[in-house]
């Protein structure tokens, strides 16, 4: 049974990939802000017939808490096997002339401090395993850019960055570095980049069939459960509907 840890656990891919692992019988570490969500879904983990998970919450912008909340967990938790960096946000999408700096913060701080702080902290760990494993959920964005992405672009390709050089690293210690790239997924992705707004978050996916976050889920399984001898260093996925970051066939 592997033990993974999943950033970012209480909505979206997170959620979904939890509960995806736990389904496969991997014992889970959920992290996120919101505690209470993270309890029900342990609990809903702990009361099936699924796996067993606990959670730890914190916020993975902040290095000591990032540091504080891993040393926390008891001795039969610290064997992790698999990290899932998932936490991550877009705010915004103004352009840069009229950008927010508070929005340009909180991107930076969670998309790439965020992930590297808790890597830095588990990769002692993940070296002690037989299977180590990094999985960073990236996006089409750390590929391309767009208007009004300037600086989620640039966040999502240092994420694109950082797996090419861990890839590369930890090459001699057998721990596969991965990176999943969605493209336009219904989740509370728009929500968040537009604070709120309901109506401009559901017009980002009208007229075409989305991803799902338990489409990326799968995917994180089917990476996951690989042989070892395979790593899937990089794998863009995108709706049918959607051809790149720009260019999308709605039929409304």
């Amino acid at each position: 049974m592997k033990t993974v840890l999943v950033t970012g656990a209480t909505a979206g891919f997170g959620k979904a990939i939890a509960v995806e692992l736990a389904e496969k019988n991997c014992k889970l570490i959920l992290t996120g802000r919101r505690e209470e969500r993270l309890q029900e879904i342990c609990k809903e983990i702990n009361d099936g017939e699924m796996s067993e998970a606990t959670y730890l919450s914190f916020d993975v912008r902040n290095k000591n808490a990032v540091k504080s909340a891993l040393d926390s967990l008891e001795p039969n938790w610290q064997n992790i096997d698999v990290l899932v960096n998932n936490a991550g946000l877009a705010l915004g999408k103004s352009t840069l002339e009229n950008g927010d700096f508070e929005d340009w913060n909180g991107m930076l701080d969670t998309n790439v401090k965020g992930l590297l702080y808790i890597t830095q902290e588990l990769i002692p760990t993940l070296k002690n395993s037989d299977s180590g494993h990094i999985i960073n959920i990236g996006s089409i964005a750390g590929t391309e850019v767009y208007p009004g992405g300037n600086v989620y672009c640039a966040s999502k390709h240092a994420v694109n960055a950082i797996s090419q050089a861990l890839r590369q690293e930890l090459l001699p210690y057998g721990i596969r570095v991965s990176q999943i790239r969605p493209g336009l997924a219904d989740t509370e992705f728009s929500l968040v980049r537009y604070k709120g707004d309901t109506e401009k978050a559901k017009k980002v996916y009208r007229g075409f069939k989305p991803l799902l976050a338990k489409d990326i889920a799968r995917i994180t399984w089917f990476i996951i459960n690989s042989p070892r001898h395979v790593c899937i260093n990089d794998l863009e996925v995108t709706p049918t509907a959607q051809a790149n970051a720009a260019q999308i066939h709605k039929t409304e």
